[in-house]
């Protein structure tokens, strides 16, 4: 029965089926840090995107300066963080704005907020397609797996952030 064709509207002998797309490659989250550069990070590490009030973070004392405070996210207190700055940007993320937009990255039990300037949106990218990174500063380098050149010139470069080298960062202790 749930294989009869009678059953699923726009298919069966005569309208010839629904073609469904099989995108190439995996899933990413690109996004702008303040300075303007774009980056991605892979769905399978990114927990969520939630745009939270400047107020709903505490300020911590004597912490590094790359970490904005914390948050409450459903009962679990998560660091966060200025990701441009840490990865050498001088451009602070803009926290006079009413709401600061964060990606919530975790891997096993770690949960770390990485506050952003911009969300470029879910998109399938080929994996194949990816270069060795070749034009990021030495402080951006350990956390940067590849590079994709997009754009009608290949003129625009997309990089491959990797969320667990960045949670796992001995920079956080400074």
């Amino acid at each position: 029965m749930v294989g009869n064709q009678d059953f699923l509207p726009g298919q069966g002998p005569d309208t010839g089926g629904i073609q469904v797309e099989n995108p190439e490659g995996e899933s990413y989250l690109r996004f702008f840090v303040p300075s303007g550069n774009e980056f991605a990070l892979p769905a399978i590490g990114i927990r969520e995107v939630i745009s939270q009030p400047i107020e709903a973070m505490t300020a911590i004392p004597n912490v590094s300066p790359l970490l904005l405070g914390t948050l409450n996210l459903r009962g679990r207190v998560v660091w966060v963080a200025d990701l441009g700055q840490f990865l050498g940007d001088s451009v602070a993320v803009n926290t006079e704005q009413p709401e600061v937009l964060i990606i919530a990255i975790e891997d096993q039990d770690t949960i770390l907020g990485l506050a952003i300037e911009r969300n470029g949106g879910m998109e399938w990218l080929d994996d194949k397609k990816i270069k060795v990174p070749s034009h990021v500063t030495d402080g951006m380098a350990p956390f940067v797996r590849g590079e994709w050149f997009l754009g009608e010139n290949q003129d625009q470069i997309l990089r491959l952030l990797d969320h667990v080298a960045i949670l796992r960062s001995a920079r956080w202790a400074t």
